[in-house]
């Protein structure tokens, strides 16, 4: 029976690209998205793969979500935290809803969706849990006080479950992109991104497949001593020791 992976933000990005992956590698694959409909309807017509609609900053919604894609697929082996948002700004003009929206969907979701699923994961002594950090939480970005203190954030929730859960089989990991060629990116103005690019050893933009093998390396069983470790996937534009 082929185990069950939930990839939150999954219909679209970096988060399809990885269902995608985790399917074509024999997951039994289900996707979450918060609001575009129409674009999981239409990721779902063409991969197959379920999709569910929650918001993952809503711990009841999680625990409700989950219910339902376990009672549809079975228990869930491999969890990709991968939603996420941006609401940038100058921390002298961000507002309080600015700071709390990022904090709520990018890191408050990694207990919302940990929390339920992790005594699961504990009784059947296995699991794998992948999360979304980006290369701004190490480095920090102008304008992203919230979105890099949030991916920062975890950095460190990652190490620190790691360490709870290695005993059991569950491998806790994170997976820190550089900038990839997505519609978030494609929004950046042009003479923008012309310099990210400058910038970027490689010469290029990360595509969405070259973060979706690294997520489907660490979610193999033979994977298991790989734990509390940070797989930076960024071209070479910031290098960590």
């Amino acid at each position: 029976m082929s185990r069950v992976a939930l990839v939150t933000g999954g219909t679209r990005g970096i988060g399809a690209a990885v269902s995608i992956a985790l399917k074509d590698a024999g997951y039994a694959v289900a996707a979450t998205y918060a609001g575009n409909d129409e674009a999981a309807n239409a990721f779902n017509a063409k991969t197959g793969i379920a999709v569910f609609k929650w918001d993952v900053g809503d711990y009841d919604a999680c625990v409700a979500g989950i219910a339902t894609v376990e009672a549809d697929l079975g228990p869930v082996d491999v969890l990709v935290n991968n939603a996420g948002i941006t609401r940038d700004t100058m921390l002298h003009k961000m507002s309080r809803e600015q700071w709390d929206e990022v904090i709520n969907v990018d890191l408050n979701s990694l207990f919302n969706m940990c929390r339920p699923l992790i005594e699961g994961m504990r009784e059947r002594n296995f699991g794998r849990i992948i999360n979304m950090t980006s290369i701004n939480g190490q480095k920090g970005q102008m304008g992203q006080t919230n979105y890099s203190a949030a991916k920062a954030g975890i950095i460190g929730f990652t190490k620190a479950l790691a360490l709870e859960t290695a005993r059991k089989d569950i491998t806790v990991n994170v997976i820190a992109p550089g900038y990839v060629d997505t519609d978030m990116v494609a929004a950046v103005p042009e003479n923008v991104l012309e310099g990210i690019i400058a910038g970027i050893p490689k010469g290029r933009l990360a595509a969405p497949e070259d973060i979706a093998n690294g997520a489907v390396f660490l979610a193999k069983d033979e994977s298991g001593f790989i734990t509390g470790t940070t797989l930076t996937i960024n071209g070479a534009q910031y290098i960590t020791g």
